[in-house]
Parts: structure tokens; C-alpha cells; sequence
């Protein structure tokens, strides 16, 4: 049912599909973080050197993160972040 609502595994459909999934969920975790915190999205941007509306649009799912801006944030949030390469 998924390989027909968002395109079969390894496919661009799929990939694309799940590139906006995880940027949902790290939108999610940041503002969850954010507010368990008590810290609003303007204090936020300042402390990263951001503006509010791209905080927004990460919280939102709606822009790419990029990981230099990741590690900001999340060290702002006090969240630990672990990257695993692994090569295929």
C-alpha cells in the first residue's frame, strides 16, 4: 500500500517522500524541545543566529536542515546529536 501512495523502495518518489518525513520529525523534536524549555522561536533564532520564520519553517518540516545549522540548534536545546556513517 505505501509503494503505491508514495512511489516503491529506492525510488525518487520514496526518497523524496522520506527526506519530508524526517524533516517532520526533527521539526517535531526541535519544537518539543524548544517549548519543554520555555524558549520561544525569536530567542531561539538568536541564540543560532537564525531568523524566527526559518525556525518556523524547521519546526514546520517545511525547509531543508542543514546539518551545520542542526548542530547549532540542538546544542542551544542542550540535545546531544550522534551521526553513524555507515557505507553501502
Amino acid at each position: 500500500m505505501l509503494a503505491r501512495e508514495v512511489g516503491e523502495t529506492g525510488s525518487p518518489e520514496r526518497a523524496e517522500f522520506n527526506a519530508k518525513a524526517l524533516a517532520w520529525y526533527y521539526g517535531e523534536v526541535l519544537r518539543d524541545r524548544r517549548k519543554a524549555l520555555g524558549i520561544t522561536q525569536k530567542e531561539l533564532a538568536e541564540r543560532v543566529g537564525r531568523d524566527r520564520s526559518y525556525i518556523s519553517r524547521l519546526e514546520k518540516g517545511e525547509t531543508d536542515l542543514q546539518l551545520s545549522s542542526f548542530i547549532r540548534i540542538a546544542a542551544a536545546l542542550g540535545i546531544m546529536l550522534r551521526l553513524d556513517v555507515n557505507l553501502i
